[in-house]
């Protein structure tokens, strides 16, 4: 049997966060499946409170050259990704995307992808510039369904730019460059266990957004261990994946907003306590940033910026010793701010 503490560093193994690694970006973002990326920043936080030798322009420079991408993936929502990941990831979600569009269903979606493309092949489009576009093609289409019909339907990415976290507000979005390939729902199994295990179906669907993989899951049992957690769920993982046991130490870390760490399962308790969920998940669906204290979230975080003085405000839903935040919390803080010249944190209530 798995007890919480188990499982959380389990997890917290999978997800390179027991202790900093010597990995490139590309071997860590191909470890992790993929980052949330729904605003520039968080990536690269996630990265550098994760590996031992990161700098900013090592993400730079794999998404310039292409071998990273950032597009929508898991749950309709923008992640950063190896390329030929993106070209993996994306048919198994395809589904699920174009179910959202049943609210347009006035709108011919294959119509307005095949012009979507075709104006695409001659250059990355912000999305205003493409609605405009589209809006001349389908005149009588409402434009925001124009969009969303785009984005849901054809395999996009964004085009990085010299931006200090990669892209700017407004980014263009282009084809992908790479053929999708067929899609393989047991693969993908196989890599979530990998970077989230040990997990339950519920938790690869919730990761995910794909639904009814329970007979996927249930097909791969020869290939998968079988496990119980205290509370008698049946948990999968693979054979020889890292499951260092519950008295294993954990390090401080800060994580960024909307971390996959706090995202990846349909039950966080493994390291977000049920009673703080509503402190890290806002009303509109913001994921805060958080800390870790002892492997599970201990509080949120966010920075105040004025002038060169830069600020890091905790604030945590259990005692702390601020002397124990220090360190990282400052590290955290000299990455997220490097042009400024005063450090400091502060605990507010």
């Amino acid at each position: 049997m798995l007890t919480l503490r188990d499982l959380n560093r389990a997890t917290l193994a999978r997800q390179l966060l027991l202790e900093r690694h010597e990995l490139d970006v590309l071997a860590a973002v191909r470890r992790l499946v993929a980052l949330q990326a729904q605003e520039p920043r968080p990536p690269y936080l996630a990265l550098a409170a994760r590996l031992a030798s990161f700098d900013r322009e090592d993400l730079h420079g794999a998404l310039h050259s292409g071998q990273v991408v950032r597009g929508t993936l898991f749950r309709g929502t923008l992640h950063i990704t190896l390329a030929e990941n993106f070209a993996a990831f994306r048919p198994l979600v395809q589904q699920s995307l174009a179910a959202a569009m049943r609210r347009f269903d006035e709108l011919d979606g294959d119509a307005v992808v095949e012009a979507a493309v075709r104006l695409l092949a001659e250059r990355p489009h912000t999305f205003n510039e493409l609605r405009a576009r589209l809006q001349q093609e389908f005149p009588d289409a409402y434009d925001r369904a124009l969009g969303y019909a785009v984005r849901m339907l054809t395999p996009l990415v964004m085009m990085p730019t010299d931006d200090r976290w990669g892209f700017p507000r407004e980014s263009a979005f282009g084809l992908p460059g790479v053929p999708m390939a067929a899609p393989d729902l047991e693969a993908f199994v196989e890599r979530y266990l990998a970077a989230f295990g040990p997990a339950t179906v519920a938790d690869v669907q919730a990761f995910s957004g794909i639904g009814a993989l329970k007979k996927v899951v249930y097909g791969m049992r020869d290939r998968l261990v079988a496990l119980e957690d205290s509370s008698g769920r049946e948990l999968f993982d693979l054979p020889d994946a890292p499951r260092p046991g519950g008295e294993a130490p954990a390090p401080v870390r800060f994580l960024p907003d909307f971390d996959n760490l706090v995202l990846g399962h349909a039950d966080r308790t493994r390291v977000l306590d049920d009673a703080f969920k509503g402190e890290v998940t806002t009303k509109n669906l913001r994921v805060r940033a958080v800390f870790l204290v002892d492997g599970f979230v201990a509080g949120t975080w966010q920075i105040k910026r004025s002038g060169k003085k830069a600020k890091l405000l905790l604030t945590p839903f259990v005692p702390v010793k601020v002397a124990e935040l220090e360190e990282e919390g400052l590290r955290t803080l000299r990455f997220a701010e490097p042009d400024a010249a005063d450090f400091a944190l502060e605990v507010v209530a």
